[in-house]
């Protein structure tokens, strides 16, 4: 683990309590780096859409086996861990994937940590469920986001996807894309918190078949 410079806090998900790492300031990931969007350390925050997705994976019977991609600080996984499921957190950086790890093993949580690039992606094996939170987020990616659930997805699996409803302009062109293989069931959630109130979509898809 590398020596950055992190913030631990705890997370209430249902009756469980998690303790969290992440970074007290993202100045160690854009040193010597030109400043490019597609670089900027998104995974760092911790979104609303993430904790949505994780009070629902608490409800999920288990065991089950997860997959948790675009993971970040790994919420809904690290849920998954807790409520009893065997899990796989993976992000495309390793920065996210340390911290991660730090993460569950203070909370006592085994889980498996692995790089995913989802244009040259390795032999995981296959998962019962697949999560993600805000991992819809340019149209470049419909088709090895999909290619992504085709690999990894066992033929009886589901995928959980949460996003913040502000991201409806690239959300529902790719759920669109999606029924052409999925039943996409939708609802929407909303977190409350001090003084603000987010409305996050949650969908189900299931492979045609189900």
């Amino acid at each position: 683990m590398r020596n950055w410079p992190l913030v631990k806090e705890t997370l209430k998900i249902r009756d469980r309590e998690l303790v969290l790492f992440r970074p007290a300031t993202l100045d160690p990931f854009l040193e010597g780096e030109t400043f490019q969007v597609s670089r900027f350390p998104f995974w760092a925050k911790l979104w609303e859409a993430a904790i949505v997705l994780a009070d629902f994976v608490a409800t999920l019977e288990p065991p089950r086996k997860v997959l948790e991609i675009g993971a970040g600080l790994g919420v809904p996984g690290l849920t998954a861990a807790a409520f009893g499921h065997e899990v796989t957190l993976t992000d495309y950086e390793e920065a996210p994937l340390e911290i991660v790890q730090r993460s569950a093993e203070a909370n006592g949580l085994k889980v498996r940590v692995a790089r995913l690039d989802w244009l040259n992606p390795e032999d995981l094996g296959e998962f019962e469920v697949i999560l993600g939170a805000e991992v819809v987020y340019a149209g470049r990616l419909f088709q090895p986001l999909l290619d992504i659930f085709r690999r990894y997805l066992l033929p009886q699996g589901e995928i959980y996807l949460a996003h913040d409803r502000e991201r409806a302009r690239v959300l529902v062109p790719f759920l669109k894309r999606a029924e052409n293989e999925y039943e996409v069931a939708t609802s929407l959630r909303r977190l409350r918190t001090s003084g603000e109130t987010y409305e996050i979509v949650l969908n189900r898809l299931r492979p045609k078949g189900f």
